[in-house]
């Protein structure tokens, strides 16, 4: 059965602002693994290996998932880290007004789960993931480029598809390509 490295998402354009703060980051003596800005987005749901076969069926699950959902806009406005300033893992930029996502995620961990995929256990946190650290080098570096986009606003990203996407790992790093395109109701 031939399978593929699932995730449904929405993909976020990288604007100038965004694009500037990546550039800073890259230009610390840290060891960060940052997203490549044609692969920057919001994952709603992580599937892992997914059969072919599934694919129409996990399509109508998201159509039934975003029925009653309208093109909504979010903002993408700071950053952070995850897990915490100490240990920093996770580089990422905050997403607000994104409250209609979570019935979407919410109808999408439920009804997948019935085709065999793992239920999401945390409550969704909406994020934009920009980089992952290797290691403790350079933390202040990144830490005062957190500090100062603190409170700015990225840009405002309007939300009208949701997407079905492959992802090819590769060793530069993984190669996203959509597989369906799901339109929010209009």
């Amino acid at each position: 059965m031939a399978t593929f490295r699932g995730f449904i998402a929405i993909d976020v354009p990288v604007n100038e602002q965004l694009q500037d703060v990546l550039d800073s980051l890259k230009k610390t003596s840290a060891h960060i693994k940052l997203v490549e800005p044609e692969n920057i987005h919001i994952t709603l749901k992580f599937l892992g290996d997914t059969p072919e076969e599934h694919i129409n069926t996990i399509e109508q699950i998201i159509h039934e998932s975003v029925q009653t959902t309208s093109p909504f806009t979010m903002k993408l406005k700071g950053m952070g880290v995850f897990p915490n300033e100490r240990y920093i893992k996770v580089l990422w930029v905050g997403i607000q007004h994104a409250e209609p996502l979570k019935p979407i995620m919410e109808m999408l961990n439920e009804k997948l789960a019935h085709l065999g995929f793992q239920k999401e256990k945390k409550s969704f946190s909406p994020h934009l993931t920009i980089g992952r650290m290797k290691s403790a080098t350079g933390k202040e570096e990144v830490l005062d480029i957190l500090y100062k986009h603190a409170d700015t606003i990225f840009s405002e990203i309007p939300v009208t598809t949701i997407k079905l996407k492959q992802s090819l790992l590769t060793p530069t790093g993984p190669i996203y390509s959509t597989k369906k395109e799901i339109k929010l109701k209009t």
